[in-house]
């Protein structure tokens, strides 16, 4: 699934055209796992709970503020794989929350990643022709690519879903990740953030933290 949904992720970019916003509709539209989570979880008996329930509602909410503010423009072909692509990141997590209980974190996301390189290694031959010079050249973001963003990041989300509540939490937390862009570009790039998005990080953050509201508040007040 880790294979699918990053393969479908990057296609479904190469595919919008040339000026339109793609970093933008990309990052809302493979964020959605938050919402296909709950709702795939609910056909393997996965209750979210009522605060987790309204926080999905409200990253959804941050997330629009932060990506389609300015307008969600026409629908692109690309739209509709990187939705795809959200789905299959929604199983992979789902997959994840349910054999984490009984393997070794490391050793799955090691697995994991042996298994998504040799299938994108197979597809590469496939349907493109690899330039060796190429690759060399873009060696500075291919090796943060594999370090960092998939190394570290995905093996930190298999670590952290053990001691997660339930995988819509997972997902909440992990979609996160668009308001560390923002931060980011102000660190790195001096980008400062319009109105939208400063309103779209805080409302996910009060969406992380009423996630983190344990369920038994309401079973005491009504006690």
């Amino acid at each position: 699934m880790l294979c699918i949904s990053t393969n479908l992720q990057q296609f479904g970019i190469a595919l919008y055209p040339e000026g339109a916003p793609a970093s933008a509709h990309s990052g809302f539209l493979t964020a959605l796992y938050i919402i296909f989570v709950p709702i795939f979880g609910l056909f393997l008996g996965k209750k979210p709970g009522l605060f987790v329930a309204i926080a999905v509602i409200l990253a959804t909410v941050g997330l629009y503020f932060l990506c389609l503010y300015e307008g969600i423009g026409a629908l692109y072909t690309g739209d509709i794989v990187v939705l795809i692509c959200g789905m299959a990141f929604a199983i992979q997590i789902l997959c994840v929350d349910h054999f984490i209980g009984s393997v070794d974190g490391v050793k799955l996301s090691s697995i994991q990643f042996l298994v998504t390189g040799i299938l994108s290694a197979i597809l590469m031959l496939i349907f493109e022709k690899p330039d060796a010079g190429t690759i060399l050249a873009a060696w500075q973001p291919l090796l943060y690519l594999a370090l960092l963003s998939s190394g570290v990041g995905y093996t930190l989300q298999i670590i952290g879903q053990k001691y997660a509540s339930n995988p819509t939490l997972a997902s909440i937390l992990m979609s996160m990740e668009s308001v560390f862009a923002v931060i980011g570009g102000v660190i790195f790039m001096g980008a400062i953030p319009k109105v939208n998005e400063w309103i779209g990080c805080g409302v996910m953050l009060i969406a992380i933290i009423i996630a983190q509201l344990p369920s038994d508040i309401l079973k005491q007040k009504r006690a």
